[in-house]
């Protein structure tokens, strides 16, 4: 049994908090650059130009790409041959968001949801954890924010439904949604399972790169029929008009019960703030 200390779990996980809420991913980055060229409108591509301008200053100063420094959410795989030596492991990542939190000077977003009270660390963390085989501790992170986070839906379809169902529900979601989460978005579909597992799926493709094909051929086909569709709607960045407003769609798939088609959408803002790290 391979033990890790649990400082090493509180200090990489601070370290993401900090480090994913300063700096834009790359592949996300890089979609910017393309949208920028590809945008013919003058408002935009100033859009563009600013969010890119933002990225730099964010990742060059103290500041955080966005004021909304969200909600900590982690997707953890243990290996069933370690273990976490010292705390357990939910106690070790939620010391490690505190300490992230709060060394970064970042923005503390949790609350008690009746009385609004804040619980002034950014705690509890949002934890999800499976175990996997072997002796190590994969750890995900993803910032998420409440414009964003406010928008997605789960719902639970008609067998009957299909896919006509499924893309018609993802399209008007991210149309009623317009500019409140930011765009230019992710969209993250979750289908099948249940639904709370429906939900899962759908936060958790979020983690997948830009530029990612799914390795299902039908199932990329369909990301990319949804992708088209949504920019297809001019909502376009910060919903000022434009040919984009979502970079990628990213969808997740289980089996479910045959009465059942739970499905649901998590919106990511242009952020989309997200790092993994392995112990």
């Amino acid at each position: 049994m391979r033990k890790i200390p649990a400082n090493d779990v509180i200090g990489a996980v601070a370290r993401l908090c900090t480090e994913c809420n300063h700096h834009l991913p790359q592949d996300v980055r890089a979609a910017f650059e393309r949208a920028h060229a590809a945008e013919t409108g003058d408002v935009p591509r100033e859009v563009f130009r600013q969010l890119l301008e933002n990225a730099d200053l964010a990742a060059n100063s103290a500041l955080p790409l966005c004021q909304d420094t969200g909600l900590a959410v982690f997707f953890v795989e243990m290996g069933e041959d370690c273990r976490v030596d010292g705390l357990t492991l939910r106690e070790a990542v939620t010391e490690g968001v505190r300490k992230g939190y709060g060394e970064g000077h970042l923005r503390k977003s949790s609350c008690d949801p009746f009385s609004r009270a804040n619980t002034g660390d950014n705690t509890p963390a949002i934890i999800h954890i499976d175990l996997v085989p072997g002796d190590r501790l994969h750890i995900a992170f993803m910032a998420k924010g409440g414009g964003s986070e406010n928008m997605s839906r789960v719902t639970m379809l008609a067998p009957a439904q299909g896919w006509k169902g499924i893309r018609d529900f993802v399209v008007r979601r991210v149309a009623e949604a317009g500019p409140n989460p930011c765009p230019p978005v992710l969209v993250g579909v979750g289908v099948g399972g249940t639904f709370e597992y429906a939900a899962m799926l759908s936060k958790k493709a979020l983690l997948r790169s830009v530029d990612d094909v799914h390795p299902d051929a039908a199932h990329a086909a369909r990301e990319t029929e949804l992708l088209d569709a949504i920019n297809a709607l001019g909502i376009g960045p910060m919903g000022l008009g434009g040919r984009t407003t979502c970079l990628a769609v990213k969808m997740a798939v289980a089996p479910c019960h045959l009465a059942s088609l739970p499905l649901a959408v998590n919106i990511q803002c242009h952020s989309a703030r997200h790092g993994e790290v392995t112990l």
